[in-house]
């Protein structure tokens, strides 16, 4: 039988009843079974339908074998960490980042940066690791500070502290001397990706430092008053 050629490629792998490409062992064994069924010495056998086969299968053979799909790019695995201070996390700057192969790259970070993320430095990516620093920790989307309360802080009052955006002072009264804290709501870490704005929250530690004059004379009136 002398095939026409007339077919495309695509007809000829639904006539041999493949799906999509396939390479030559697949197409001879296609060929093997659309013979079988169409040759008209068997039940249900056409001669025209079995010339169909045949063409399908020259056109097949002679046509270009498809290429692979090239292989998708791999992404970047972070192998390396950079260290940061909660106060960058927070409003992000500058950074120099020390590769393994020795190389510092300065890399700019961005505001609202959490423990786990990543930054590109070149062709690297590195995997963020807020650490603490001078009393301030990071702790999920909200920034911890560690402040000694005045020695008479039983009396309420302002109590100055460092944030990260500068000083501050904080009101402390008697529930948040009950507590041991006081939260400032919105005032941690920026809302970033999926993370929400945190909140800055003030741990009070009972100073260890000398009484104040004026609650060292108040102590002092209240015993007198009450040994009259």
């Amino acid at each position: 039988m002398v095939a026409t050629k007339t077919m495309d490629p695509r007809r000829a792998r639904v006539v041999l009843g493949l799906r999509g490409p396939a390479d030559e062992a697949a197409t001879r064994a296609a060929f093997r079974r659309a013979v079988k069924a169409t040759h008209p010495d068997r039940a249900g056998g056409d001669a025209a339908r079995l010339r169909e086969v045949v063409e399908a299968y020259e056109v097949l053979k002679t046509a270009p074998s498809p290429s692979p799909p090239a292989p998708a790019p791999r992404p970047a695995v972070a192998t390396e960490v950079l260290e940061i201070s909660p106060a960058l996390a927070a409003f992000g700057g500058e950074a120099m980042a020390r590769l393994a192969d020795g190389r510092k790259i300065a890399v700019s970070l961005p505001a609202g940066l959490r423990d786990g993320d990543r930054v590109r430095a070149g062709d690297a990516l590195l995997t963020v690791a807020v650490r603490g620093a001078e009393g301030l920790t990071l702790r999920g989307d909200d920034l911890w500070l560690t402040a000694d309360l005045p020695s008479d802080a039983p009396w309420g009052g302002r109590l100055p502290v460092e944030t990260p955006a500068g000083p501050r002072a904080v009101w402390i009264d008697r529930r948040a001397l009950r507590r041991g804290l006081v939260r400032l709501s919105g005032a941690g870490l920026p809302a970033r990706g999926p993370h929400s704005v945190g909140d800055f929250i003030v741990r009070l530690r009972p100073s260890a430092g000398a009484e104040s004059g004026a609650r060292s004379r108040l102590r002092a009136f209240t015993a007198a008053w009450a040994a009259l």
